[in-house]
């Protein structure tokens, strides 16, 4: 037995003050286990970090629900909070967990110039596709021909890539990593936690009632329930670097992770 699901009791003591409210077969559950297994692999001291959210789904992970002094803020200003904090609290460590309609539609501004100027805080984006909370309208993230509150005949523009947006600003860290897959997910998780400098890490968490429901014809299952058939979507269409480079990636995820410095930009 992995040494961490023997202690996932003592886990939720030590570091949660209640149980989470997402949808069945969200990914944000996943991403709080894997990031609470992680912190504690790595020795995170909730008591030296600060937790930076704005609005939404993804927002919602570390506050209420983390034992740590968390800010919940403005829509699309997270990144710009957290600065102020690590700006004028260098000792402490400054976390922001949200969206990517928060940190990459609204906030995509603080985003690449947090990239730029190398500010040693550790942001990771959970990717809905979409505004979940908020109404499930199209974002910067959502695939082109997506269907969303606001998009009903399909997204007719292109989408964001958010390891090249954080590469090209300068990020010396970006990852990306989906759900489906919670080992990776925890191992870098661990990995960004203990980058010396600005550390981003996209979260593949596709959101099954906002998305799911209104692109039922992309999952393969028709059969599974949807949350099942998405997160089996994922598994079958995310691949690593590694297998990228040697077996080509078109029409896949390429998930792992990029330092400042390589030669490719190959994604």
């Amino acid at each position: 037995m992995d040494k961490h699901e023997s202690s996932a009791p003592l886990l939720r003591a030590r570091y949660l003050r209640q149980a989470t409210p997402f949808c069945a077969g969200c990914g944000h559950g996943i991403f709080i286990n894997a990031f609470l297994r992680a912190a504690d692999e790595v020795g995170l001291d909730f008591e030296r970090t600060v937790f930076v959210s704005g609005i939404g789904c993804g927002a919602w992970v570390p506050s209420p629900h983390f034992l740590a002094d968390t800010l919940h803020v403005t829509h699309g200003r997270a990144i710009a909070f957290a600065t102020g904090v690590k700006l004028t609290r260098p000792e402490l460590e400054v976390v922001v967990i949200s969206g990517d309609g928060d940190l990459t539609t609204i906030g995509g501004n603080h985003l690449i110039h947090a990239a730029r100027r190398n500010l040693p805080i550790k942001v990771f984006c959970l990717n809905n596709w979409l505004f979940g909370m908020t109404g499930g309208q199209v974002s910067a993230t959502t695939p082109p021909g997506a269907i969303t509150a606001t998009t009903p005949g399909g997204n007719p523009h292109r989408s964001f890539d958010l390891v090249k947006l954080a590469r090209g600003a300068g990020a010396p860290y970006v990852a990306r990593w989906p759900v489906a897959r919670p080992r990776w997910l925890r191992q870098g998780i661990e990995t960004a936690l203990r980058e010396p400098g600005f550390a981003f890490v996209e979260v593949l968490s596709i959101c099954p009632t906002q998305y799911g429901r209104a692109n039922r014809g992309q999952w393969a299952n028709k059969e599974a329930s949807l949350p099942w058939a998405m997160l089996s979507w994922q598994e079958a269409n995310c691949i690593s670097r590694r297998k990228a480079q040697k077996e080509g990636a078109e029409g896949k995820i390429v998930v792992g992770e990029w330092r400042e410095g390589e030669e490719t930009w190959d994604v």
